[in-house]
């Protein structure tokens, strides 16, 4: 135990004194490989590491084409669009979330949210996941370094010792080197790498992904909770004005002015108002327990809305080409990081039909006596490359052809993904192009249903017409002012939507830092 515990400590001055080589001036290093091994051999692996490097630059991946995008060159055209494209308001993807969610509330609680919620922190955590996997397969490349030590110590029967030869012998090395460093000659391990790097691109674009998604889906969130607190408080309003009315048919029917159908006739829009009253109670806690869901934590009453009012404007965005604008949505780039990487699959598929060379080398010493471990005249040094040329195996045939069916599914996925965000903006462009007719009908609606149950009130009090007219008036007034705030919520969310749809809501600066990432590791 003494003897081991004496050669530990003679590898770690070892090991310092080559650290110690490393910096300007030291001479420790070539002292030691003069003692340990004749330089001649050394020399020529040093000349052909960047032959060797060079040569494993290469890949046998086919050359990446971004397919054409099966999409029309324009935007659908029609007078559902025509409000919605004639504008000169800021390309969406350049306009940063703060920007177009001027409300300081809303842009607090969003700030929360990607703060604290779950699935964005998943999303993130994804990433980072990737990066590992990608930094394990981009070392491949490069050898890896082992120091060994060992101690062996042996006594051997009598019969098979020579005489005047030992019976028990010592033995005591220590190594430097690489085992089993597979030279990429042909681009296998480089196309791993680069599937790799392109999976972990993919993983990057789907966070942003899911950040447009938080962001809108908050946004919505919102603005579904002030759309409801508006409805409840109109519940409840109208219900203190139904009340008030069937107060004032009881004490008439008392009187004997008003029969008793007239008094049930006015029961019934009450029982109307109250059971909206609790559903727009049941809707408002449901808002307010997506919007705690989506924002990670528990909100301050401060900063939830009570009506639409308080909501603060959305900025318009134009919608530019649908060649300038799909093809930089996060979920596009996430598949068509998939595509790449199916298409370097291919790579390590070919080059699995060429020859493997790997190599072994170390650098040592080798003793009888723990003392003379490093002495003079002990150095040890091996070199061992080998080749292993693949004559039959049929399973790479079938992951040659696995991989070329994967890059074809690939392409398919790109494309459907290219189509559906066409869709997605086609269909919230018809929305925002149509909605503010909607809005402006619905409101000359909600008018002239006013106007008309006074009327109806008026001719009711006087004894012109029965109360079944005012009850009529009043269900008709009541469901468009429903739908007046319906609409209203519908407006907002149409931007909202065609922004998220456009893929704004992340930032840009960091889609050229990822650029720069994969460049760097070509």
């Amino acid at each position: 135990m003494n003897k081991f515990s004496l050669l530990m400590n003679r590898l770690t001055q070892s090991k310092q004194a080559a650290h110690a080589s490393t910096e300007p001036g030291s001479a420790s290093c070539r002292t030691i490989v003069a003692q340990t091994a004749p330089l001649s051999w050394i020399l020529p692996i040093v000349a052909a590491v960047p032959l060797v490097v060079l040569i494993s630059g290469c890949t046998m991946a086919p050359k990446y084409a971004r397919p054409a995008a099966p999409i029309p060159g324009q935007w659908p055209t029609g007078s559902a669009y025509e409000k919605a494209t004639a504008t000169n308001a800021p390309f969406a993807p350049d306009l940063n979330w703060q920007d177009f969610f001027a409300d300081p509330k809303l842009q607090q609680i969003i700030s929360i949210a990607l703060t604290n919620n779950r699935d964005l922190r998943l999303a993130a955590l994804n990433v980072e996941f990737a990066r590992a996997l990608y930094g394990i397969q981009r070392d491949q490349l490069y050898p890896a370094l082992n120091a060994t030590a060992g101690a062996a110590k042996q006594r051997a029967s009598a019969d098979l010792t020579q005489p005047g030869m030992p019976r028990t012998t010592e033995r005591y090395d220590a190594n430097l080197g690489v085992f089993s460093w597979e030279i990429d000659f042909f681009g296998r391990i480089r196309s791993l790498k680069d599937e790799a790097l392109e999976k972990y691109l993919a993983t990057e674009q789907a966070r942003r992904s899911a950040q447009v998604l938080l962001i809108s889906g908050v946004a919505n969130a919102y603005l579904a909770l002030a759309a409801d607190r508006e409805g409840l408080a109109l519940a409840r309003e109208t219900l203190n004005a139904q009340q008030a009315a069937y107060e004032l048919v009881r004490k008439q029917y008392a009187a004997g002015v008003a029969t008793e159908l007239d008094l049930r006739q006015a029961q019934t829009p009450v029982e109307s108002a109250r059971r909206e009253v609790a559903r727009y109670t049941q809707l408002v806690a449901q808002d307010e327990n997506a919007l705690t869901l989506l924002a990670g934590c528990r909100l301050p009453a401060e900063l939830l809305p009570a009506n639409l009012g308080q909501v603060g404007s959305l900025s318009d965005v134009s919608p530019g080409l649908p060649s300038e604008v799909l093809l930089r949505r996060p979920d596009v780039l996430q598949a068509e990081g998939a595509l790449k990487a199916a298409n370097a699959d291919i790579g390590a598929a070919r080059a699995a039909f060429f020859p493997r060379i790997s190599l072994t080398s170390t650098l040592g010493t080798a003793s009888d006596e723990l003392d003379r471990l490093f002495s003079s005249g002990t150095g040890t040094w091996s070199y061992a490359p080998q080749l292993v040329m693949p004559i039959f195996d049929a399973r790479t045939w079938s992951a040659l052809k696995a991989s070329k069916v994967q890059q074809k599914l690939a392409v398919t996925q790109y494309e459907r993904a290219i189509q559906n965000a066409f869709r997605e903006v086609a269909d919230a462009l018809a929305a925002r192009g149509t909605v503010g007719e909607q809005l402006a009908a619905q409101q000359a609606l909600t008018d002239n249903l006013s106007a008309t149950y006074k009327v109806a009130l008026s001719r009711y009090e006087k004894g012109i017409d029965s109360y079944l007219t005012v009850l009529d008036a009043q269900r008709s007034l009541f469901a468009a002012q429903q739908g007046l705030v319906s609409l209203r919520f519908a407006e907002l969310a149409s931007r909202v939507r065609l922004y998220a749809a456009l893929g704004g809501g992340w930032d840009n600066g960091d889609a050229g830092m990822t650029a720069s990432i994969g460049k760097a590791a070509q």
